[in-house]
């Protein structure tokens, strides 16, 4: 009997017991705490993908070739006037089919495969897990630009760069994955011309749209 007492009132080895149990709480606080900071560094890569890729859509041949074309010519619309929605609203580009492109000149619709795989090319410098399927441009008629431009795009859209079905892999959770939410930049579309100027040095967007020393 005094044994079984002793037993019961002995606290050696209490300790090592607390902290086996303590344990696992901590570490999937430690992984939790870097899964934090992995998230946003995940955020912060594709946040800045998306910039870089919307001022390289900007400044490089357009992905739709509907933006190519002579609207004033093409459509009977008066030189210099805006580009009526109704002729032109927007053109949505993916990694596969043509673009699909609402308005009246939704025929032409045709994707430029090069200048895509280039602007994927491009992102992937500041996320290179991106694949060409998590791409998607949006170009869209703000009422910019004029019908008959000699120097640049009848419709100077609004561009819209976005990742889509991305996902996040934190280690807390051993395997699984956390699909991330659509991230996207816009600017207005400026010259949209892949074109190399005379004597200068190359840039790399310059390279990126085919060009060498």
């Amino acid at each position: 009997m005094t044994k079984l007492r002793s037993f019961a009132c002995d606290r050696a080895g209490a300790t090592a017991a607390e902290f086996a149990m303590v344990v696992p709480v901590l570490i999937l606080f430690l992984f939790g705490m870097i899964d934090v900071g992995r998230y946003m560094w995940t955020l912060n890569q594709a946040e800045k993908a998306t910039q870089m890729g919307v001022r390289f859509a900007v400044v490089t041949d357009p992905v739709a070739n509907v933006l190519n074309q002579d609207f004033a010519a093409a459509y009977n619309l008066v030189g210099g006037d805006a580009v009526p929605v109704g002729t032109f609203n927007a053109a949505v580009c993916t990694s596969s089919g043509n673009c699909t492109v609402t308005g009246g000149a939704s025929g032409a619709n045709s994707r430029n495969a090069t200048a895509f795989t280039s602007l994927v090319t491009w992102m992937q410098k500041f996320y290179p897990t991106i694949t060409a399927s998590n791409v998607w441009i949006t170009y869209k008629n703000v009422g910019l630009g004029f019908a008959g431009d000699p120097n640049g795009p009848d419709v100077a859209a609004l561009t819209t760069v976005e990742l889509r079905n991305l996902t996040f892999q934190p280690l807390i959770l051993f395997g699984g994955a956390l699909s991330l939410p659509p991230i996207k930049a816009m600017l207005t579309l400026e010259d949209a011309e892949c074109s190399e100027d005379d004597g200068d040095p190359l840039t790399e967007e310059e390279t990126n749209c085919g060009f060498s020393n």
